[in-house]
């Protein structure tokens, strides 16, 4: 149920009465106002105000202002005077719902009317502008049509002035007259067709045919070679060629490579060969260079990390294996097997780094346990338990992971202690 709001304010004059509503911080936008000659309602929930007006008011010309928490009504009066009171209190509920059923319905004859109107101007407005559309199109046509008009016009009278000229042969007479008055000599006449059948024509000697070699000078720049200037361009092309060489040093290096050669590919198989078959400086190698030309792959960083553990360069392959788990990210199901691998691989190194000692036996992370069990080392190897323990979150039911790991698990802990008995 809406909380009756009791708070508001009016004023009057002979013709008009102005209400005021506080909302209480409510927005502009959350506010509704029913308004009619006899009825006003602003409702901003939970809070409602209504009010059954003393007198008739002209609601069609009244007006409303809605904001900074305040509801301002301004309610032309249809029948000028002074008002006793805002509100009529001797309704009871059933002439309130009444008055109440009455507004409702006037609201929304207005609000149909409203309608109703609008969509008979924006039909007006239509038609205006299609009315205008034609109109303007109309009046390109008569220009068109008047421009056609005169050019026949103009050529009517041409033609009407051709037709009017003397004839051909009173002009030719009176060109022989001017010649002869002035001692000029004739031109010869044209022959006749008697003539012309009688006589072969002439005609001139075929030409002879031929190829004319054409040759381009090979340029490398666009310019022709008449508008260029030979010495500044050299000057320019071993300028240029000395940048890209110190802009990149393997730029020599890598000159001599085919094109099979140079792919990321080819050359990762090419490591994983060499691994297989012992060859771990060459493998290493192999993912060098190809890590020089494509630095965003992590399996060349990682299987780059488990050579230099084969080769005992255990610094780089923490840094190797390190780089291989920055690019492994985000962390998703398709790379979950190579972080695990790369998390293995920097444990190892990471514990090798604490046992590098002599007599170790490098066969292996469980070897490696077995020896510091045997020899009770106590070394600081909590960076490889890490790593061991990321791998297993990754690859939970891998039965050798799980060993390994409780094994470094016991070795830094330490023995159990046993209880001397007598």
């Amino acid at each position: 149920m809406p909380l009756m709001v009791s708070d508001y304010s009016w004023t009057q004059t002979e013709s008009t009465v102005c209400i005021s509503v506080d909302l209480k911080g409510h927005r502009a936008d959350r506010v509704d106002v029913v308004s009619t000659d006899e009825y006003l309602k602003v409702h901003f929930p939970p809070y409602l105000f209504e009010a059954f007006l003393f007198q008739p008011v002209d609601d069609v010309r009244g007006t409303a202002k809605v904001g900074n928490g305040v509801a301002c009504f301004s309610l032309p009066k249809k029948i000028q005077g002074m008002w006793e009171q805002l509100m009529i209190t001797t309704y009871d509920k059933v002439q309130q719902r009444e008055v109440r059923e009455r507004a409702v319905v006037k609201y929304q004859e207005k609000l149909s009317s409203q309608s109703t109107s609008k969509a008979a101007q924006k039909q007006a407005e239509r038609r205006y502008g299609l009315e205008t559309l034609m109109k303007l199109e109309q009046e390109e046509r008569d220009a068109v049509q008047k421009v056609k008009d005169a050019e026949r016009e103009k050529t009517r009278a041409e033609l009407e002035a051709w037709q009017l000229r003397p004839e051909t042969g009173a002009s030719e007479e009176a060109q022989r007259q001017v010649r002869r008055q002035s001692h000029a000599p004739a031109p010869p006449d044209p022959p006749t067709e008697k003539q012309s059948a009688g006589r072969p024509e002439e005609l001139p000697a075929q030409r002879p045919s031929g190829n004319i070699p054409v040759r381009f000078t090979t340029r490398v720049f666009p310019t022709p070679l008449r508008e260029s200037r030979a010495a500044e361009e050299e000057e320019w092309s071993r300028k240029q060629a000395e940048a890209r060489r110190a802009g990149d040093p393997d730029a020599v290096e890598l000159g001599g490579l085919t094109e099979k050669e140079l792919r990321a590919d080819w050359l990762k198989d090419k490591g994983d060969q060499c691994f297989v078959s012992g060859d771990y400086l060459g493998a290493v190698n192999a993912y060098s260079l190809a890590l020089r030309l494509h630095r965003d792959i992590p399996a060349l960083y990682s299987n780059r990390a488990a050579c230099h553990l084969k080769l005992r360069n255990l610094h780089k392959a923490i840094e190797d294996s390190s780089q291989a788990l920055v690019l492994l990210t985000p962390p998703v199901a398709a790379n979950a097997a190579s972080r695990s691998r790369a998390h293995v691989r920097r444990g190892s190194a990471f514990c090798q780094l604490q046992l590098y000692a002599e007599g170790e036996n490098p066969r292996g992370l469980s070897a490696l346990c077995e020896g510091l069990l045997a020899a009770h080392l106590l070394w600081d190897v909590s960076s490889g338990l890490q790593d061991y323990q990321a791998a297993l979150r990754i690859q939970p039911d891998d039965e050798a992971l799980q060993a390994d790991t409780q094994t470094i698990r016991d070795a830094i802990q330490g023995p159990p202690a046993r209880l001397d008995t007598q």
